[in-house]
Order: C-alpha cells, then structure tokens, then sequence
C-alpha cells in the first residue's frame, strides 16, 4: 500500500491489492480528485479515517444502450408523476446522499470534507446532479464526476421509493443521447447488475478513459 505524498501524483494503479486499495492519505484538492479519476481512482473511505484511494481490478460499468428497464418501472415512467432535471441542485443532491439512512450502514462514507470537495468540482462543472421532483420536493437524486466521455457515478438516494432508480435511468439515457462511452459504477452490486451493469477488467475500463 502506498502513503500518498504532498505531491500530486499516484503510484501505478496496478499496484493496488486484491481489495482494490492503492494508496492511503493526501487530500481531496481539486487538482488531486481530477488526477484520480482521470487515472481509474476513487475515494472511499469513513469519518475519522486517513482518505483511502481504490481502483479495483474488476469494475462495474453500465455501457448505456446495455440499460435494463424492469416492467415496473416502465409503469413509473407511463405515469409522469415526477418531474426530472439536470444539474439543477446539485447541493441538496449531496446533502441527502449523505444523511440518508440506509439500512445495514451504521453512518456514511461521505465526510463533511468529501461533500466540500464535490461542491468545489461542482463550481468548476465536473461535479453534477440528477434531481427528482415530486411537486416542488426534492425526493430522489443521484451525483457523480462528469469526464465528458465518462460519467462517474458516486451516490443516489430515495426518499420516494424508486426515485434512484428514474434518477439513474435519465442519467443513462441522457449519457446514450450525447455518445457517452459508459458510466462508471465502480464496484459491484446486485442493484446495479439489475440494472444492466456488468463488470469488465481495469485494463478495459483504463482504455475507455482515454479521450
């Protein structure tokens, strides 16, 4: 494992273990987030923590005509009962992904210097929002890294049952609409793989990064 120095630069991303981890410690400046996801590298680590920066060897992408659009969803979508926008709030996006509860986490993985972070990318257009509206409440949402070629998703709540997941599907289907390669969904899961996500190699997801 490597301890990061002052210096903004990463070791070699298959130096990482089988965890994924790569290195330790840093800071979550502009400039070293941008180097991070530029090179297949992510933050993720708990209040109280040094930063720990991952770059699995299997990541979980979405190629975005691969999206898989349940029955029951299309129904949601029918009805129109919500509204959606882009980039619109992106503050109260972050806010809630982080102090929403989520069943089986004792707290959040997103620190109050993480959500600092995100909002100066945000100020720079890299870091945006995908809201859900019902009436004039916020009720679901998603943030992620926007890499003009990929987008790098890194968190979404509910308030609202499925209101993620219409978040999620207007993100991809915007993505597909402007030639997007893939979304980055990082590491696996099953709410993800239902979705259509799958996991292709780190070797594979670097070639995808390249503009």
């Amino acid at each position: 494992m490597y301890l990061l120095p002052k210096e903004i630069i990463f070791p070699p991303v298959h130096l990482a273990n089988k965890d994924g981890i790569l290195a330790i410690g840093g800071d979550l400046s502009v400039e070293r987030l941008l180097l991070a996801y530029k090179s297949g590298i992510f933050p993720w680590y708990n209040e109280g923590e040094p930063i720990i920066w991952y770059s699995p060897k299997e990541r979980m992408v979405l190629f975005p005509n691969e999206l898989k659009i349940s029955k029951s969803m299309r129904q949601i979508l029918k009805k129109d009962e919500f509204k959606i926008t882009y980039n619109q709030n992106f503050g109260d996006v972050i806010s809630n992904c982080k102090n929403i509860y989520r069943d089986g986490q004792g707290g959040t993985w997103i620190t109050s210097k993480m959500e600092k972070a995100y909002l100066e990318l945000h100020k720079l257009g890299v870091a945006k929002s995908v809201e859900v509206w019902l009436e004039d409440e916020l009720v679901g949402g998603l943030y992620g890294i926007d890499l003009g070629h990929v987008f790098c998703g890194e968190s979404m709540f509910s308030k609202v049952s499925n209101t993620s997941k219409l978040a999620f599907i207007y993100l991809v289907q915007k993505l597909e609409k402007e030639n997007y390669k893939l979304l980055d969904c990082q590491v696996y899961n099953n709410h993800l793989d239902s979705l259509g996500a799958r996991e292709i190699s780190r070797v594979d997801f670097l070639e995808y990064l390249k503009e």
